[in-house]
């Protein structure tokens, strides 16, 4: 942003300032925020050339997974709308279910109330081989608990001190832990819940709770910004993907994967399929099949 070559007076109210390295941290989020940039709609169809693409590397890496133990942990966060669901539904869309797991969770029971708080999460968290991909995560407590009240600000000053620990040591165990946000405009996120509102097949999606992300949209601003300049450490830095595009987010969001991940092609045997069986004294049963009606 230009700087503004007028005289005038100057605000004598100073903002408030951070713990000596969280500034810092603050400071770097900051200014590496990209401005929306109004660039022409991706046609669909470049969009899934380029899908498919990424998607062969996808497999790639999933079979490199297989072979080399590794322990691959996502966590995709953003406020609603953002597009972390359609997001993940790519990168699953032509890999193994038992590979690449996604974790969703619900609200937490009564009895996972009174755990610790990390517990149900660390239940998740990928053994060898697995890649697992979180729809929200861990981070729930530093957002909506925060701003709807659902955890106190000690709980929540608690969580972010010890969410790099945590991290940290998932780390130390083989882990390797990556972490976006998905960022969406005010306006862009308004005509979202828009579309929801009026699309028989998304209604689903909108929730009380949901309603009020447009509501305290600076609540959850400030939420996030305090989530950043706690929990964006070297060791397990934050990467921040423009999503108001979403083609150009999936697209982009999935190549920064692929880049972070050390993997290689697994030689592959060529594959002789065997011979067909005789149909010997085979016969088809005269059975009464219920089949379902052709309807197209």
């Amino acid at each position: 942003m230009a700087k503004d070559k007028g005289k005038g007076k100057k605000s004598g109210k100073k903002a408030p300032k951070l713990a000596k390295g969280k500034q810092a941290r603050a400071d770097a989020w900051k200014g590496t925020r990209s401005p929306w940039k109004d660039e022409p709609k991706m046609k669909r169809g470049e969009f899934e050339e380029e899908m498919e693409k990424l998607q062969v590397e996808l497999v790639k890496l999933q079979e490199w997974v297989k072979v080399s133990g590794a322990k691959i942990c996502v966590v995709f966060e953003g406020r609603d709308t953002a597009g972390k669901g359609s997001l993940i539904r790519r990168i699953t869309e032509r890999v193994s279910p038992r590979v690449f797991r996604t974790v969703a969770l619900s609200a937490p029971t009564e009895r996972e109330k009174s755990q610790m708080y990390f517990q149900r999460y660390m239940a998740h968290l990928p053994a060898a081989g697995e890649v697992v991909l979180f729809d929200r995560s861990w981070y729930n407590r530093a957002g909506v608990e925060r701003v709807m009240g659902f955890a106190t600000e000690e709980q929540v000053e608690g969580f972010l001190q010890n969410v790099p620990l945590v991290e940290n040591a998932m780390i130390a165990a083989g882990i390797t832990l990556i972490k976006y946000w998905l960022e969406v405009s005010e306006d862009e996120q308004a005509k979202r819940f828009q579309e929801r509102d009026k699309d028989p097949r998304k209604t689903w999606k909108l929730s009380p709770m949901d309603l009020q992300a447009q509501a305290r949209w600076f609540d959850y601003s400030r939420a996030r910004d305090a989530m950043f300049a706690a929990t964006d450490t070297p060791e397990c830095p934050w990467y921040v993907v423009p999503s108001n595009d979403q083609r150009r987010a999936r697209l982009n969001c999935i190549t920064h994967f692929l880049s972070l991940i050390p993997y290689e092609e697994v030689p592959r045997e060529p594959i002789k399929f065997p011979k067909h069986q005789a149909k010997g004294n085979y016969k088809e049963p005269d059975h009464p099949f219920r089949y379902v009606p052709q309807k197209y």
